[in-house]
């Protein structure tokens, strides 16, 4: 265990999370004023995003990968389902399993989404000085370390 410096106080951590998480709330409340047809939670993008990933992913993978009950994106599935986001197909190999697939609305809808926060974030990001900037960027491998060092214990 590492000793405790001024940068690894609790202190340090809960800055680190509320400015990580009001980020999150700022970009997705401006996306909502700016993207067509009804909102759609963080957690319901995140599926649509992992699926565009690894397009067939079941539903318990996609409950590991987003670090989330099996329950609660049973529950995402059914939303995104009923709202013609998301297209459920019974897996050939285990008729019990569900493999999870994109539409086409879904598709254009996620496009959509990333063009306009590209251009949010950008545009805010141009605002920053160089050196702040710079030091966002530098600062992404160790966020990422965060992240896998969190995510580490997870079942």
């Amino acid at each position: 265990m590492r000793f405790m410096t001024p940068m690894r106080t609790p202190a340090t951590a809960d800055e680190v999370m509320g400015v990580m998480l009001a980020l999150r709330r700022v970009v997705r409340r401006r996306l909502r004023a700016e993207l067509p047809g009804p909102p759609l939670r963080g957690a319901q993008v995140e599926l649509l995003q992992l699926v565009e990933t690894e397009p067939g992913i079941g539903v318990a993978a996609a409950a590991r990968a987003l670090h989330l009950a099996g329950n609660s994106v049973s529950t995402l599935v059914n939303q995104l389902g009923a709202s013609g986001l998301l297209r459920r197909e019974i897996d050939p190999a285990d008729r019990r399993a569900a493999r999870l697939f994109l539409t086409d609305a879904a598709v254009a809808r996620l496009a959509r989404w990333r063009e306009t926060r590209s251009r949010l974030v950008g545009d805010a990001f141009a605002q920053l000085s160089d050196g702040e900037a710079a030091t966002v960027a530098a600062a992404l491998p160790a966020l990422r370390h965060l992240l896998t060092e969190l995510a580490e214990d997870l079942p």
